[in-house]
């Protein structure tokens, strides 16, 4: 595997200006400069090969028209409040959304696809916390080899000796994949003082070690798996368990056991916490739209490869259904994907990866339907001025026949 620098073979946007990532987390990127970065991931920090390769899975075509496609939507998260609901097309969602690109899937074959602002089929893109819901899969095709012999139960510091002693000593896989260790975390991405940006400047300096230095000083704050709290740490920590538990990079072992095996089409980029060292769990994957929809397409059919799943028996409805906090309240969270929450989405009980930004991995089970999206909102939340999952909605109606 190819680690920093990055030496791919030639790709068409190589030479395009970049900006900074400290940039893009604040939302100081221009458009076009957001959209030049964010398709040169790999070039911002060292990164390592998800190595494509064998027979890949094929994606018929069977289009199908949008052209009159209407439906109902208020804007989405901080925009909510400013506007009423409003009658949209696709067309105002792909520019309004700043989408860079839209895939849809419907039992397999492609239904819908377009790209904008120069990316195409060949382009890799940021994934930002998409990863999270891979990092989380992987830790499912862990246990289900056996490389995490205690399951769900087993305990975070036995496999990171970083944290031992820390607010971590009692938190569980499961209290770790729930984002409900109980330890304090600020994720705002546009505060240079929260505790994401702490982590942020970590993988800045490129120090090995370094992320777990930020982790292991973080205070309690309750007990294990009684409080949620969204934490791109914990998905660091995530990572460190699974690479200790496999004994391999996350991006070799996502390659070994997905990524070739599925059928992806292309090489993809993981980013690193140093040089050589290992990749950052919650985000930093450059991949291409078709091959994340495949990812979509592989958590669709019950994570099957050759006949068989590769994932524990009923992982993926642990992992993308509401689970339970310790004191029996319900979180609508699963294992790192985040559940339906619009009443269409959760009678179809759909799930999906989101990413800030505007990325996106969506997936219907009811429908058999897959839609991934790429795109560069101008700030890291809350400027999505149609709320994704009206449109979501909309397609998995049109597709329900």
């Amino acid at each position: 595997m190819s680690s920093s620098p990055f030496d791919p073979p030639a790709y068409r946007h190589d030479g395009e200006p970049i900006g900074n990532i400290a940039d893009a987390y604040s939302g100081r990127l221009t458009p076009d400069l957001a959209v030049t970065t964010y398709r040169n991931i790999h070039r911002l920090f060292p990164s390592r090969t998800i190595a494509a390769g064998g027979p890949v899975r094929a994606l018929p075509e069977a289009p199908v028209g949008f052209d009159d496609l209407r439906f109902c939507a208020q804007g989405a998260g901080a925009l909510a409040i400013y506007a009423e609901p409003q009658t949209y097309d696709l067309y105002d969602y792909l520019a309004l959304n700043s989408v860079t690109g839209f895939i849809v899937l419907h039992r397999g074959r492609v239904v819908h696809e377009t790209y904008q602002r120069g990316n195409g089929p060949d382009t890799r893109w940021m994934s930002m916390s998409v990863a999270k819901s891979v990092t989380s899969t992987l830790a499912g095709v862990a246990i289900a080899e056996g490389a995490i012999a205690e399951g769900l139960s087993a305990r975070v510091t036995d496999y990171v000796p970083a944290l031992a002693g820390s607010a971590y000593a009692g938190v569980t896989l499961r209290d770790l994949l729930m984002m409900a260790s109980g330890v304090g975390w600020n994720e705002t991405y546009t505060d240079p003082a929260s505790d994401r940006r702490a982590l942020l400047d970590a993988q800045i300096d490129q120090r090995a070690g370094g992320a777990m230095a930020v982790m292991s000083a973080l205070p309690g704050v309750a007990e294990p798996g009684a409080r949620h709290n969204y934490s791109t740490g914990e998905t660091q920590i995530l990572a460190e368990v699974v690479r200790r538990a496999v004994g391999r990079p996350l991006a070799e072992y996502l390659s070994d056991t997905i990524w070739r095996p599925f059928g992806m089409e292309r090489d993809a980029t993981w980013w690193l916490e140093s040089a050589d060292g290992i990749e950052i769990g919650g985000s930093g994957i450059g991949a291409t739209l078709r091959d994340v929809a495949r990812f979509g397409q592989f958590m669709l059919e019950g994570g099957c490869i050759g006949g068989r799943s590769i994932l524990p028996e009923g992982w993926i409805a642990q992992a993308t259904r509401p689970t339970r906090l310790a004191g029996g309240e319900t979180l609508e969270y699963g294992f790192m994907w985040w559940t339906g929450w619009t009443d269409a989405s959760r009678r179809d009980r759909a799930y999906s990866a989101r990413g800030i930004h505007g990325q996106y991995i969506y997936v219907n089970p009811t429908r058999q339907l897959v839609i991934a999206q790429h795109a560069a909102a101008p700030k890291p939340l809350g400027r999505m001025v149609i709320e994704p999952m009206a449109l979501f909605d909309a397609v998995a109606a049109r597709l329900s026949d």
